[in-house]
């Protein structure tokens, strides 16, 4: 079921952070260890690295974004200007047919494991960058709960997308000294459950 933009959190481990972020590696390694002893984690895939670099490429993102954070760091743009300017760039962007139908059918598929038509999930970011024991990326990005339909999850993957482009993750980024460009972002599309009903 996996493939070059998608992966399902069954096959995926500890050893999958650069593909997939340090959340979706970690899901992945729950599903995997946890099921056998009884413990349920909702299911789910992930898109991957190469998803989020393809779409910056489809969308011609990177010559701006460059351009973007050079006037940031010269002082001719304020941080907010430059995050509100490059989210609207992934915000205006398509995604290439190949990755939607990906997303679209990997939806599909988890709906038909939920025994539901369009099941409702939550579509949660991971950063590809790795935590460190001086900086921590944890909780920088977006997460939406409650999506549903081919539609609606494809909005939220694309404002995911711009997440990794907060003002707050952006200066981040800038006090720990990581590369902006080097960073790439996974969707988690995980099942909904009610936790009254676990």
């Amino acid at each position: 079921m996996s493939s070059d933009y998608i992966a399902w959190f069954e096959d995926l481990g500890f050893g999958d952070v650069a593909r997939v972020g340090g959340k979706n590696a970690s899901l992945g390694e729950m599903v995997r260890s946890l099921k056998d002893e009884g413990v349920r984690v909702p299911d789910g895939f992930a898109t991957t690295a190469a998803a989020y670099r393809e779409y910056i490429a489809a969308n011609a993102i990177e010559a701006a974004l460059r351009e973007r954070l050079t006037a940031m760091k010269s002082g001719r743009a304020s941080l907010h200007q430059t995050g509100e300017a490059i989210r609207r760039l992934f915000l205006d962007g398509e995604f290439p047919e190949g990755i939607a139908e990906a997303i679209r059918a990997s939806y599909r598929e988890l709906s038909r494991r939920s025994g539901q038509d369009e099941v409702s999930v939550a579509v949660r970011s991971s950063a590809t960058a790795e935590d460190l024991p001086e900086a921590s990326f944890a909780g920088q990005q977006e997460t939406f709960l409650n999506v549903r339909g081919e539609r609606a999850l494809l909005a939220a993957c694309r404002r995911c997308f711009a997440s990794l482009f907060t003002d707050r993750a952006i200066s981040y980024r800038e006090t720990q000294g990581f590369d902006h460009l080097q960073v790439a972002l996974s969707i988690g599309v995980q099942r909904m459950v009610r936790s009254d009903k676990a």
